[in-house]
């Protein structure tokens, strides 16, 4: 398979693909998938899939030399911190010892939460607690030489605690030292915001970036909402300019994620994604 010319990235900014993108494929072929995406130009990508210490069924030191072998790394990865099974008490518990420890050996730089369990977003007083062990998780992170982030769906823009929006709640409450912020500019429009705006108001607090376009959707729409995920430049974010206002304040990495493709294949998507996000000079 040709692979496309691979454009020359803006200092210190790297563009991955959210292997969810991709998931079928992942489920069906992992190796086959990877080789694919490696021919296609991906150099780094992002996991969606760690379930008893694997990755996508390798443990981490094999997966890390079928990344390696095709010349991609896996630089970051989503897994949820879950309260009473990672966090017990008033520390971690082996089980998320053992996730940060499986981080590493793959070869990640960043460990993202994914997910804020519905039962923290009701109550604020447990929500900052919940927060702080996110900054205790950053700190345990460090020590490692991981980085802890945190990865926002719709309802941080929906939802509210003693007159705060949630997003606010956990930007406040987080060290930017400790815990990065994942941006997802597809997802925050389902919860009727703009990325435009939440970049104005927090500047500097993204390092990472979920780069999507979004559509109106064909029915229900991800996550229930009205807009589903599209190819880059497609729809109706202006997302090229999202995402330089995003690298001028300092998001260094671009993780491409497409979660739906309109009756395409999601692989060609990917490609079509790659050669964009190289077109736009990132």
């Amino acid at each position: 398979m040709a692979g496309v010319a691979v454009a020359p990235l803006l200092p210190h900014t790297r563009v991955c693909l959210q292997l969810y993108s991709v998931r079928d494929a992942m489920k069906a072929d992992p190796t086959g998938t990877l080789k694919q995406l490696a021919a296609m130009g991906y150099r780094n990508v992002e996991h969606a899939n760690y379930i008893d210490r694997k990755f996508y069924g390798f443990d981490a030191v094999s997966f890390r030399k079928i990344l390696s072998d095709l010349g991609l790394a896996m630089v970051s990865g989503h897994t949820e911190l879950k309260e009473g099974v990672h966090w017990s008490g008033s520390d971690f518990t082996d089980a998320w010892k053992h996730t940060l420890e499986d981080a590493k050996t793959a070869g990640q730089e960043y460990v993202v939460c994914p997910w804020l369990d519905e039962s923290l977003r009701g109550d604020y007083d447990r929500l900052q607690r919940w927060m702080a062990v996110f900054n205790k998780c950053g700190a345990l992170c460090k020590t490692m030489g991981l980085q802890f982030g945190y990865h926002n769906h719709d309802f941080e823009f929906k939802d509210h605690l003693n007159g705060k929006l949630l997003f606010d709640i956990i930007l406040s409450e987080t060290d930017p030292s400790l815990v990065a912020q994942q941006l997802d500019i597809g997802n925050l429009l389902l919860g009727g915001a703009k990325p435009m705006d939440v970049l104005q108001a927090h500047p500097g607090r993204f390092a990472l970036l979920h780069v999507k376009d979004m559509i109106p959707a064909h029915g229900t729409g991800e996550m229930g909402g009205a807009y589903e995920s599209t190819i880059l430049g497609q729809g109706i974010l202006d997302t090229r300019s999202v995402v330089t206002r995003a690298v001028r304040q300092g998001a260094t990495q671009l993780t491409i994620e497409q979660e739906s493709y309109q009756g395409r294949n999601p692989l060609d998507d990917a490609r079509n994604d790659l050669t964009t996000m190289h077109r736009w000079g990132f």
